[in-house]
């Protein structure tokens, strides 16, 4: 599937200034109406700006239908990550009302147009197209809250992350503040924003590296917290789409130290939850903040724990996770010798 670019998702306006707009433009469309008779004259500038106001009107509310993303063409990540955080009913049925003033507007231009013909005075003609205003304002008021609701969850959903499903993916998870912000930002290009106080990801980062002219994606999950899913807030269940739908392996990131104010009983638990969850994709286990725990830049595996090291703050172990990584998800492996990996990137088209 496509990959969503989700900050190309438009504005959308509200109803006065939806009106404004259309009735502006009605009113510069009647401008350039000439006719020395001035009962055809204004018969013909009503008519334009009946059609122009209402043309502008449907053609704004059905652009916006069409750029809005249709949960049906959707990746399972992305369906879920919507439906996490604005609600998959809620935003079809607020596009749905959308449709529903495009479709009237259309019908109130058509019978203006008709009605237009058998009036035969100029106060009719007026009259008319003030009676398509007030129709078109009142149905625009109708949907006055399901655009307001349209333009908060545009500007929700244009923090999403753009994941291409054609490429390798990387899920990082663990519980707050044990270190995948840092990671993150260590291993790749993604600079999700890193403190050196307990900080929680305020939603997902994807960050890239490459190897072999590869892309891998890596996704940089809010920490989850050891609590029952029903109990989980928004951003909770942000990661959990991630980790459920896109995930070709994922990294759970350990905070042995405790530093992070987690207990590693609790870390334990919630490292059983996400197993479960992800089914059969693979999950491997790294211990972090080695640097806190008496171990060196020349350790690979915690002795105690026998999980891979890292310290994302030294930079210790990290070219060995990324091996690791690309070893496990095997992208690069090549079954046919004279056929390349689906998804491989050319850098010059063949001749």
């Amino acid at each position: 599937m496509v990959a969503i670019n989700w900050r190309r998702i438009p504005t959308v306006l509200q109803p006065d200034e939806l009106m404004d707009k259309a009735f502006s433009a009605a009113t510069k469309k009647a401008n350039l109406v000439d006719d020395p008779d001035k009962y055809h004259r204004v018969r013909k500038q009503m008519l334009a700006m009946i059609q122009s106001s209402c043309d502008i009107l449907e053609a704004t509310l059905r652009k916006w239908i069409s750029k809005w993303p249709s949960l049906d063409r959707l990746s399972p990540f992305d369906a879920a990550l919507v439906d996490a955080a604005v609600g998959r009913d809620e935003f079809k049925q607020n596009l749905g009302g959308v449709q529903w003033a495009a479709d009237r507007i259309n019908q109130l231009n058509r019978e203006g147009q008709s009605r237009m013909a058998k009036h035969r005075s100029i106060e009719e003609f007026h009259e008319r197209r003030r009676h398509i205003y007030g129709r078109c304002a009142s149905i625009l008021g109708q949907i006055g809250p399901q655009l307001a609701w349209l333009n908060d969850a545009r500007n929700i959903m244009r923090e999403f992350p753009t994941i291409d499903t054609m490429d390798p993916c990387i899920v990082v998870a663990g519980s707050p503040n044990v270190g995948k912000s840092a990671l993150i930002s260590s291993l790749s290009t993604g600079v999700p924003e890193v403190n050196s106080y307990p900080f929680t990801t305020k939603t997902l980062h994807v960050g890239h590296f490459e190897h072999r002219r590869r892309s891998y994606q890596m996704v940089d999950t809010p920490g989850l917290l050891d609590r029952p899913m029903v109990e989980r807030n928004e951003i909770e269940m942000q990661a959990i789409a991630a980790l459920e739908n896109v995930g070709s392996v994922a990294v759970f990131l350990l905070d042995p130290s405790e530093m992070g104010g987690t207990s590693l009983e609790s870390q334990q638990n919630l490292l059983l939850e996400v197993r479960k969850l992800l089914g059969e994709t693979p999950v491997l286990v790294v211990d972090g903040k080695m640097d806190l725990l008496g171990l060196t830049e020349d350790d690979i595996i915690n002795p105690e724990t026998g999980n891979l090291v890292i310290s994302a703050t030294e930079g210790w172990g990290l070219e060995s996770l990324k091996s690791h990584l690309i070893d496990m998800i095997g992208a690069d492996e090549i079954e046919d010798p004279l056929s390349l990996p689906e998804g491989w990137h050319r850098k010059y088209a063949p001749e």
